[in-house]
């Protein structure tokens, strides 16, 4: 029998000795057959510190017993607080899988991937990997060397793939759907739905985004994303920094008008530059209109408020 440890990835240093007990416990539990780790851990040159999750795909036999009696998180530490997916299918393979997030007392913070062995099986046949998977993983555990047949990473796992034309025109006009949405509400003194609006939907969904772009431009379209934007704004040129601080704003209602014309500026400057690189014009007219749109809103020419 092989553990078939630390291959697909550098042997990264761990510390505080949850890699040591996470491989332990697995030994120990006939019924595990494999455990990966995955995400910032796995990744050759990954920025780790302390404070960094482990990302653990624990490969079992049966996923039942750890969904139904959840007492085994407990070995690994006292737990503040988990959260835990349902069971429900992967959607390429259709297998069962859950998994959890569990923040221990102190910095341990373990976010646990239950799959069952015909799952890795499956992805042992597969011309493409999963995206988790695809961005660099480390086998920890491998007791009947069914991880060796993996395909090995590409490392381009939340790599953004370069958009054509197509999706960069999409991600613009949705972005500015929400536009007369935020001033309708802000017309109405509803700040609440305009900030969800505004600091969800625009920011999240369709200007970080457009930023991801704009920051591959100068990367050659080979730089990792963080989630929720990790690391973006260090490697945007420091401008970008500085305009998107000015697209925050309490609850006053004025601040957040001014909140909403400077977040569409900042998603103009990147998505002009965006355009420019990849040779796509970029649609002014309809910036212009929807702009004239929201003023006209605003100083209440239809009515509201």
């Amino acid at each position: 029998m092989s553990t078939g440890a630390d291959t697909h990835g550098d042997c990264i240093a761990d510390d505080d000795g949850a890699i040591t007990h996470l491989r332990a416990w697995g030994e120990a539990r006939d019924d595990i057959r494999a455990m990966l780790l995955t995400s910032t851990r796995a990744l050759p040159g990954g920025k780790v510190d302390a404070l960094s999750d482990y990302d653990v795909i624990v490969v079992t036999r049966d996923i039942g017993p750890y969904v139904t009696d959840r007492r085994w998180i407990d070995d690994f530490g006292e737990v503040l607080v988990a959260y835990w997916n349902p069971v429900e299918a992967e959607p390429a393979t259709g297998i069962m899988t859950s998994g959890n997030v569990v923040q221990y007392e102190g910095a341990l913070k373990i976010d646990f991937s239950l799959w069952p062995v015909t799952m890795l099986d499956a992805l042992t046949s597969v011309p493409t990997l999963p995206v988790e998977l695809d961005a660099g993983y480390r086998v920890l555990l491998d007791k009947d060397r069914l991880a060796t047949r993996l395909a090995p990473p590409s490392w381009r796992g939340y790599v953004p793939e370069l958009p054509d034309g197509t999706t960069y025109m999409t991600l613009i006009n949705d972005f500015f759907i929400g536009v007369p949405y935020v001033a309708k509400c802000l017309v109405r003194g509803d700040v609440l739905p305009a900030k969800w609006c505004l600091d969800f939907d625009m920011r999240y969904v369709y200007l970080l985004p457009m930023l991801e772009w704009r920051m591959e431009c100068d990367h050659d379209w080979a730089s990792r994303v963080g989630i929720n934007g990790k690391g973006l704004l260090e490697r945007l040129p420091v401008s970008y920094r500085m305009e998107m601080e000015t697209t925050y704003a309490g609850l006053d209602v004025t601040a957040n008008r001014q909140a909403l014309f400077r977040m569409i500026a900042l998603f103009r400057r990147a998505g002009r530059e965006v355009g420019e690189a990849l040779g796509y014009a970029y649609p002014e007219e309809l910036d212009r209109r929807v702009m004239e749109h929201a003023r006209r809103m605003l100083a209440g020419e239809f009515g509201g408020g």
